[in-house]
């Protein structure tokens, strides 16, 4: 006799579609990680920063937005803008129009790293991720994220601005 409430196992066509996309994102991460370290001394999640930054009006955010598109705690967050501060890519302050909050604005050193490390990162995710598609795939690779990610939040995650890629 079966539980209802105790989910069936996957199916094998299902586990190899899971174990294909679980092992993408571990490997992806890393090699994502690899590229940037390589070409531009940074890692992907500060790239991220600094690449909403480099696109958001004035160069920037508050910190709790950014937070969110990282989908990273503030803790998190605090400990790598402290890392590009020192590197004088990023700098905080206290937002004007609330003091409660803290703003992190991209310095010019930090827009000259984002213009350095894009190119190579965009090769890079060519390669990687648009390139062994097909423009079909990659339209099917677009809807399959949205709808995973649908899953997990209501929100929607950082989107580019239409006009805005570099």
């Amino acid at each position: 006799m079966s539980d209802a409430s105790v989910p069936a196992a996957l199916d094998d066509d299902e586990l190899e579609t899971w174990s294909s996309l679980a092992t993408l994102l571990e490997w992806l991460p890393a090699a994502l990680d690899a590229q940037l370290l390589g070409d531009s001394e940074i890692t992907h999640f500060e790239y991220g920063i600094l690449y909403a930054l480099a696109h958001a009006p004035e160069a920037t955010l508050r910190m709790s937005v950014l937070a969110g598109y990282a989908n990273s705690s503030l803790s998190r967050l605090s400990r790598a803008a402290a890392r590009l501060e020192k590197r004088t890519w990023m700098r905080r302050m206290p937002d004007p129009s609330d003091g409660r909050f803290t703003l992190a604005v991209l310095t010019d050193a930090g827009q000259s790293r984002v213009d350095q490390a894009s190119p190579r990162h965009v090769e890079a995710v060519r390669r990687m991720v648009i390139d062994p598609l097909t423009t079909p795939q990659l339209r099917q690779l677009k809807e399959i994220s949205r709808r995973i990610l649908g899953t997990l939040r209501e929100e929607e995650g950082w989107r580019p601005t239409p006009g805005t890629a570099r």
